[in-house]
């Protein structure tokens, strides 16, 4: 595949904290315009992963890198910056500002004005603002909860609150999308809308990676995975391929692979 179709590409990846290795020499990459799945075992290392790919913790070793360019020594609000966005597995809303507020909060992440131009209430800063305000309303729509836009946060069901949080990620224009385990408390109707609005999140241009535990949700929706176990990539492949590697099934049912086949 062509160099610039490569929106991510993992390195060499290894990531110690004193005498444990969380990440060992890690390698994958994610296609332009793709939803590829990070599974395994809870321990595995996915969302260190995550965590080193957005500058959360710095990497030991490798390299990581975004549109071609290495994102070592990036800042948080730079790898942000630069077209990366990313959920959590625990929501992390401000709850005591408004859905709408919240969303907001994604879009100045690429405003250009400065404190000066807020301060005097400077015309390109009143038309950043008011693009960003379209942009929170329009993702809202996106998201089906634009009738919760002046709600607080912390008074929205808490799959308002996933999709809240999405939105807030989209609205930082980012090129690529980590969603770490969307669908955690989600019930199996719930489960499968998200599946759809995944899909409709790639269609509208980004790429997504994705960190979940719903098997099901992972083979339905993602068009590659890419599997850990203690650290290690042990496997990677379409979702037929995954389903049936024997590598795979060892790991998550704990079985030895001449077994598992």
């Amino acid at each position: 595949m062509p160099e610039h179709d490569k929106v991510l590409e993992v390195e060499n990846l290894t990531l110690k904290f004193g005498g444990l290795t969380a990440l060992d020499d890690v390698s994958f990459h994610i296609n332009e315009g793709e939803i590829l799945g990070l599974i395994g075992p809870n321990g595995a290392g996915k969302t260190t992963c995550f965590n080193a790919i957005t500058g959360v913790y710095k990497p030991t070793s490798g390299t990581i890198r975004f549109k071609g360019e290495s994102l070592a020594g990036k800042k948080r609000f730079q790898i942000t910056q630069a077209g990366i966005a990313r959920t959590f597995q625990n929501i992390r809303l401000f709850p005591t500002m408004t859905a709408l507020e919240n969303v907001l909060v994604g879009t100045d992440a690429q405003h250009s004005t400065g404190i000066f131009s807020a301060l005097f209430r400077l015309p390109k800063h009143r038309r950043e603002e008011a693009e960003g305000h379209d942009r929170a309303m329009e993702l809202l729509r996106f998201m089906g909860i634009q009738r919760h836009a002046d709600e607080l946060a912390a008074n929205l069901s808490y799959g308002d609150q996933r999709r809240l949080e999405i939105a807030r990620a989209m609205a930082t224009n980012p090129k690529l999308i980590c969603l770490d385990e969307p669908a955690a408390g989600f019930n199996p109707e719930e489960k499968r809308v998200l599946m759809d609005l995944i899909r409709k999140v790639r269609d509208q241009g980004y790429t997504v990676l994705l960190i979940e535990h719903d098997m099901r949700l992972v083979m339905g929706v993602t068009d590659r995975i890419v599997v850990l176990e203690f650290g290690k990539l042990i496997a990677e492949g379409s979702p037929a391929e995954i389903r049936d590697n024997p590598a795979v099934i060892a790991a998550y049912l704990g079985v030895e692979e001449e077994d598992a086949s």
